[in-house]
């Protein structure tokens, strides 16, 4: 990771990240503008949360630990945030636990209500669990896991260094973004009509807009050389 720390004032929302990826201006309308709108898929995707983050429950299972509602921080990325469910899994080397012999292996596992995405949308948000535990534990994890509700099994992660790396870059480029406050234009594609927010973006028009006004201000500046001409050479003639 960069050198760089940031302040507990400057610390942004973990689970945007994933917003982040899937679009900018989505991500900037929820936590710089302060919007949200639920649809069937979001009111799903909480009631799945709710189930996994009981933060008074810790099961053992063997030789597996499960911890619920985990509280993320890292003081590198600038984020904070929830991890659904941490497992701590019995191992040759890895961290050790208060009251447990021996050594554990950290895995965060992430439950999603719908199934694997083509993109990398959920890859950088659990990277970026598996980075704060990382900091917070001070231990390196390999891998992590997706529960996906749709087709109802695991799928594992692995945290590669181009993987962080990105991670690592959309973070910087959240906190640049939300230092300057700008929500971007909206950029019409596939994604939006996927996006819960497309009645507040409402992307077509926002687009026309800001079309308009480039199109304005490029012939405005255009125009304003000769226009200045035509005055001093009226001037002159006077």
């Amino acid at each position: 990771m960069s050198g760089k720390k940031y302040s507990d004032d400057e610390l942004l929302a973990l689970s945007g990240i994933q917003h982040f990826y899937f679009c900018r201006r989505q991500w900037a309308l929820i936590h710089i503008e302060r919007q949200w709108e639920d649809d069937q898929r979001t009111v799903e995707g909480h009631y799945l949360h709710e189930r996994a983050d009981d933060p008074f429950l810790c099961e053992t299972r063997g030789d597996v630990i499960v911890s619920r509602a985990y509280p993320l921080v890292s003081y590198s990325l600038g984020l904070y945030g929830i991890a659904d469910v941490i497992e701590y899994v019995k191992a040759q080397t890895g961290i050790t636990l208060p009251g447990r012999d021996g050594f554990w292996r950290v895995c965060p596992v992430e439950y999603k209500r719908g199934r694997p995405k083509i993109d990398r949308r959920d890859e950088v948000q659990l990277c970026a669990q598996a980075m704060c535990l990382e900091e917070m534990l001070h231990t390196r994890i390999e891998q992590a896991d997706f529960f996906y509700h749709e087709i109802r099994r695991r799928v594992h992660l692995q945290i590669t260094q181009e993987l962080r790396d990105l991670v690592m870059t959309l973070s910087e480029e959240m906190h640049s973004l939300f230092q300057e406050g700008i929500t971007p234009v909206a950029s019409m594609d596939a994604n939006c009509k996927l996006c819960s927010l497309v009645e507040i973006c409402v992307p077509k028009l926002t687009r026309k807009a800001s079309s308009v006004g480039k199109y304005i201000h490029s012939h405005v500046k255009e125009a304003s050389l000769p226009i200045a001409n035509f005055v001093v050479d009226q001037e002159d003639h006077a």
